[in-house]
């Protein structure tokens, strides 16, 4: 099959159905990554230490994501998208296992191994995308692709709570495996038919220094890669930290505050959509990355006047704005690393770019964390977050005028 990218009747069929694969299996991925977080008020008890401790949790997975996002496009090219996909979701499976063990060194095990399938499943995702996808389209198609996340992260908001309060976090735990092991099967009956470009032979090292060269000469990719880096950390603080917010700041319920921050993530999903949209109007990207960044730190600094004295309609409110920039970035952002590079790469171009996105996510729940155990206040600690959304914004003056490469 080509890899070059068509709108031909065949494949607009094809694309319909790689969008709705990828992004099912990038939510199944999001769910197995936020579990632990979402039940982190419920769950921190049992491991005895503060629902803050998440943050060290997901700074792991995160550790392994961007250990794996170095080889991802390589292994993408050796194994197919689609088998890299189902791979992905079997690490996940077998690490969320481990969470409901509830013994602590499997629990880690169990994050590295969650953090290894989710840094498998943008790579993949991107391959196929960009072989199905038209041009004029691409941000949008790669934003409803990445509203997987927030829709992961409104299904371990609304399922996982309730689910817990029903028969207990483990059995919570083994739902949410149970639908990335559905989705494996459904995967399988199209592996031959997406994978039929794969290349067995395909070096390991020698591809990825390549691939480091290359990054390293390409000025964009690392300002993306810094702008990357600093969202990705904002984002993750945001979306672990919301519950336990609520629950111990606001005084509410891990129910309600696990559906309000289910409404969070589903403004992110809509901001994904909407920046996409926005974004395929310019030749490029990097002008709706710069007005997010703007919104996220506004957003950031907005969060420190939060207390109980709020109208909780008005916390609810801020909270899907800031939903909606802070999750709402990455499509566009995965379009434009697509745009700037040539057909062959994308793949180990996006591996690339994500160990940077997930460093930053390794950064910023910790940093979070840290900054809780000194000051005690969720809104406060949101605030000196906004640090990175700064920098990040500051990384993109003067790129808008990149010209595509293709």
């Amino acid at each position: 099959m080509s890899t070059e990218p068509s709108s031909s009747g065949g494949h607009g069929h094809n694309l319909l159905l790689v969008l709705l694969l990828v992004t099912g299996v990038q939510a199944m991925a999001t769910l197995s990554v936020l579990s632990l977080a979402t039940l982190a008020p419920a769950v921190s008890a049992h491991f005895g230490v503060g629902a803050h401790f998440v943050g060290y949790q997901v700074s792991i997975i995160y550790i392994s994501a961007a250990a794996i996002s170095l080889i991802a496009g390589t292994l993408v090219r050796r194994w197919g998208a689609v088998a890299t996909s189902q791979y992905a979701l079997l690490l996940c499976i077998a690490g969320v296992l481990g969470l409901s063990t509830g013994n602590l060194l499997i629990v880690v095990a169990g994050s590295l191994l969650i953090g290894a399938g989710y840094g498998l499943t943008n790579p993949a995702a991107s391959h196929l995308l960009f072989r199905f996808a038209p041009a004029a389209h691409r941000n949008l198609l790669f934003s409803i692709k990445q509203t997987a996340v927030p829709l992961g992260g409104v299904l371990a908001g609304l399922m996982l709570p309730a689910l817990t309060a029903l028969a207990g976090w483990r059995v919570a735990l083994l739902a949410g495996s149970g639908l990335s092991a559905a989705l494996f099967l459904i995967l399988h009956l199209y592996r031959r038919h997406f994978d039929s470009d794969r290349e067995p032979g395909r070096p390991l090292r020698k591809n990825l220094h390549y691939a480091m060269r290359l990054l390293a000469q390409r000025r964009d990719l690392i300002r993306l890669s810094i702008m990357a880096f600093c969202f990705s950390a904002t984002q993750l603080s945001l979306m672990s930290f919301a519950v336990s917010m609520l629950v111990q700041d606001l005084a509410t319920s891990l129910v309600i505050a696990g559906t309000v921050v289910s409404l969070m993530q589903g403004f992110g999903a809509f901001g994904r959509i909407f920046w996409g949209t926005i974004a395929d109007r310019f030749t490029s990207g990097i002008p709706v990355l710069i007005i997010i960044g703007i919104l996220s730190i506004a957003s950031s600094l907005v969060m420190v006047f939060i207390d109980r004295t709020w109208p909780f309609a008005a916390v609810i409110a801020l909270l899907c704005v800031f939903g909606a920039c802070a999750i709402g970035w990455n499509g566009v952002f995965l379009a434009e690393v697509a745009r700037v590079s040539r057909p062959e790469e994308v793949g180990s171009m996006t591996g690339m770019v994500l160990f940077f996105t997930f460093s930053g996510v390794v950064v910023g729940p910790t940093f979070f964390a840290t900054v809780y155990g000194i000051i005690g206040s969720y809104p406060m600690a949101y605030g000196i977050m906004a640090l990175f959304p700064i920098i990040g914004t500051l990384s993109l003056r003067g790129l808008g005028s990149t010209s595509p490469r293709h």
